[in-house]
């Protein structure tokens, strides 16, 4: 089996440990590879598919700083999508593996904004930029928070202060 193969079968374990070719910051690595329902009938994959690999993967770095969606649902705490930006540089054909890198922006009070890159596991190939803004938001009231939990504030300054090291 090749490294790539063995490497893309393995969910990635800290947002902290995945140093990016492109900047001197840390970035969290989700593999994906492309499956025949992630496309179109060309074998492309379709625009929404990417959103989902971006929310996967940002679902995937707060588990490993310790936060888990069920435990928010738990605190009556939502992290709804308020605002996406993407670019598309190059499409992802059928069966190609990719990486989607996701790092926590900025925390300003109960908004977080993440940064996105989608490439090839080489970093040869740019397929995909994009931004993401979450609101924290009351799930009973469903107004927006006035503050983060605090367990979540805790999690999110110990990925803050790692990453600016």
């Amino acid at each position: 089996m090749s490294e790539e193969k063995q490497n893309n079968n393995q969910l990635p374990t800290s947002a902290i440990a995945n140093p990016s070719s492109r900047t001197p910051e840390y970035w969290f690595e989700y593999p994906v590879r492309v499956q025949p329902h992630h496309t179109d009938y060309l074998g492309v994959v379709w625009h929404g598919t990417y959103i989902a690999w971006m929310e996967e993967a940002r679902v995937e770095c707060l588990r490993s700083i310790g936060i888990e969606y069920a435990d928010l649902v738990v605190l009556g705490c939502d992290l709804p999508v308020v605002e996406l930006s993407l670019r598309y540089h190059r499409s992802i054909q059928l069966g190609m593996v990719a990486v989607v890198k996701t790092r926590m922006a900025e925390v300003t009070g109960v908004r977080i904004n993440w940064d996105y890159v989608i490439e090839s596991p080489n970093r040869q190939e740019l397929y995909v930029t994009g931004t993401v803004a979450l609101v924290a938001l009351d799930r009973e009231r469903g107004k927006v928070m006035r503050q983060l939990p605090a367990s979540v504030k805790d999690a999110l300054a110990k990925i803050s202060t790692s990453l600016n090291k």
